[in-house]
């Protein structure tokens, strides 16, 4: 019985620990789903040259945002480095997750 106490407590640490953890890289690969999903649909529409640079995935995915950051790449203009950041926050942390591809500006 003594033995049972003693593990008891550790054991239950031990189950919310691994709890919380699983639950933070579910929602890590969401965020990278989200992330994936999204950077294709602007890089397809071409939205990343005149769209929006930020939002959120709606009813579907509550708590989730994201945000674009565009920079020139190295010495070509039409040249440009796409960044898209997917938040959310997470045991009162704001969490996020950034996937970045490069695209071509067609206006030159």
């Amino acid at each position: 019985m003594v033995l049972i106490s003693v593990l008891l407590p550790v054991v239950m640490q031990t189950i919310g620990l691994c709890t919380r953890l699983a639950g933070q890289s579910r929602r890590q690969i969401e965020a990278a789903c989200l992330a994936k999903t999204k950077l294709t649909e602007l890089t397809a529409s071409q939205d990343w040259e005149n769209g929006s640079s930020r939002g959120d995935f709606g009813t579907d995915w509550p708590g989730y945002e994201w945000t674009t950051a565009l920079a020139t790449w190295a010495e070509d203009a039409s040249l440009h480095q796409l960044e898209l950041t997917v938040s959310w926050r997470s045991m009162g942390k704001q969490r996020g997750i950034t996937l970045s591809t490069l695209v071509y500006s067609q206006e030159q």
